[in-house]
C-alpha cells in the first residue's frame, strides 16, 4: 500500500491510499476556498453523565447534491471536487463540516471508491482490503493526536439512515472522550472478569459458536453472528477469532480473510427482503478499545452491521421505549434473522 499525503485549498489534510507503489498523486486543489470555520463544543449532561457535541456550523453542509455535483467524485471535465485527482482508489480527507474539531476531536471522510454508482458491496476483495488498510492507518494516526481518546470508523448507507451524499463513503470520528457505549462494554467486561475470571468477549463468541443457531458465517479467522439480544431487526456482529483491542493489532491472516467475509455479509444484507427490493439501508460500525483506558487489553474489537428496515417497505423507528428509555423492542427474533441471512448466501 502507498499513502500520499497532501492538502486541500483551505488547508485540510487529504490522503490517497493506493494498492501500487508506483502511483503518483500530484494534482493540486485549485478551488478558491476560504478557511474552514467550525464551532464544535463538547457539553456534558449532568444527569446522564454523557457528552454531546454542539456543532451549529453543520447546518450549512452539502445536502443531496445531483450526481454531477458530487463533492466526493474525482475532479473531472472542469468540475472540481474535494478530490483533485481525476481518479483514485481510496481517499481520506478532513471533513469540511466536522462534528468534532480542534481540541474537541477530529472527523474525516473515507471515500471507498471513485465510482459514484457503486456501493461497498460492489468492491473487489482487493479494494476492500485497501479500505481496511486505510482504516487501520487512520486509527494509528489518530492515536498520536493528544486530543483523541477513541476512534470510530463507520459507514451510513441509504437515505433512510440520513445519508446526505450518495457516493460510497464512510467516516472516522476521533472522540476526545470514551463514548457511553464503549464505557458500558468496558464496565461489563470488568464485572465479568471479576466474577468469572474470564474474558467477556471471548465468552460471547464461544457461546454463539456453541449454540450455532445465530451463526451466519463461521470463517477460519472471523465469525459473524446475530447477537442473542439483538437490538435491531437484522443485526450481525463480526469478531476476529483472535481477540485484539483495535484494528492495528489484527494479524495478517485476519486481514486476508476479512474482505471475503465482510463483502459476503453486505451482499446478503441486500438480499434479505427479496428480489426487486431497493438496497438495504445499514450502519456498519467498528468498535475499538479506547487508547488509554482501564481494561483496554480485555476489549474485543468487533464490527456491528445492522439495518433499520424490519420488513419490505417498513422501517423500525425509535419510538417511546427506545428513544425515551433506551429499551429496545425487536420485532424479529435473532434466530429467525440468522436463518434468513444464511438462506440468502451467495451461490
Amino acid at each position: 500500500m502507498k499513502k500520499t499525503v497532501t492538502t486541500l485549498a483551505d488547508g485540510r489534510e487529504l490522503l490517497y491510499y493506493d494498492s501500487h507503489d508506483d502511483v503518483v498523486r500530484d494534482a493540486v486543489d485549485q478551488r478558491p476556498l476560504g478557511a474552514v470555520s467550525t464551532s464544535s463544543e463538547i457539553r456534558r449532561d449532568p444527569l446522564l453523565g454523557d457528552s454531546v457535541a454542539i456543532a451549529s456550523h453543520r447546518q450549512g453542509r452539502i445536502y443531496h447534491p445531483p450526481a454531477d455535483e458530487c463533492p466526493l467524485c474525482p475532479s473531472r471535465d472542469g468540475r472540481r471536487s474535494e478530490i483533485p485527482e481525476a481518479d483514485y482508489e481510496v481517499a481520506v480527507f478532513e471533513n469540511r463540516f466536522p462534528s468534532l474539531a480542534g481540541d474537541s476531536g477530529r472527523c474525516e471522510v473515507v471515500c471507498f471508491t471513485s465510482d459514484h454508482d457503486a456501493s461497498f458491496a460492489d468492491l473487489t476483495e482487493e479494494q476492500a482490503a485497501l479500505v481496511l488498510a486505510a482504516w487501520t492507518d487512520r486509527t494509528a494516526e489518530f492515536a498520536r493526536l493528544p486530543q483523541v481518546r477513541q476512534v470510530f470508523c463507520f459507514e451510513n448507507r441509504g437515505a433512510e439512515i440520513g445519508v446526505t451524499l450518495g457516493h460510497p463513503h464512510g467516516q472516522i470520528y476521533g472522540y476526545p472522550f470514551v463514548t457511553p457505549r464503549t464505557e458500558l462494554m468496558l464496565r461489563s467486561a470488568a464485572t465479568h472478569r471479576a466474577t468469572t475470571g474470564r474474558n467477556l468477549f471471548d465468552d460471547v463468541v464461544d457461546r454463539e459458536e456453541a449454540d450455532g443457531s445465530r451463526v451466519v458465517i463461521p470463517g477460519e479467522h472471523w465469525i459473524a453472528f446475530v447477537p442473542y439480544a439483538a437490538h435491531w431487526p437484522y443485526e450481525v456482529h463480526l469478531y476476529p477469532r483472535r481477540r485484539v483491542p483495535d484494528l492495528r493489532e489484527l494479524d495478517d491472516a485476519a486481514r486476508a480473510e476479512f474482505p471475503q467475509i465482510y463483502l459476503e455479509l453486505l451482499r446478503r444484507f441486500d438480499r434479505i427482503f427479496g428480489p426487486g427490493e431497493p438496497p438495504t439501508p445499514y450502519i456498519s460500525a467498528w468498535h475499538q478499545a479506547p487508547f488509554e483506558a482501564p481494561g483496554r487489553e480485555d476489549f474485543g474489537l468487533h464490527l456491528e452491521l445492522f439495518t433499520i428496515r424490519r420488513t419490505s417497505g417498513k422501517l423500525k423507528f425509535l419510538a417511546g421505549s427506545e428513544s425515551g428509555m433506551n429499551v429496545f423492542i425487536n420485532d424479529v427474533p435473532p434466530e429467525a434473522a440468522a436463518q434468513r441471512l444464511r438462506e440468502v448466501a451467495s451461490e
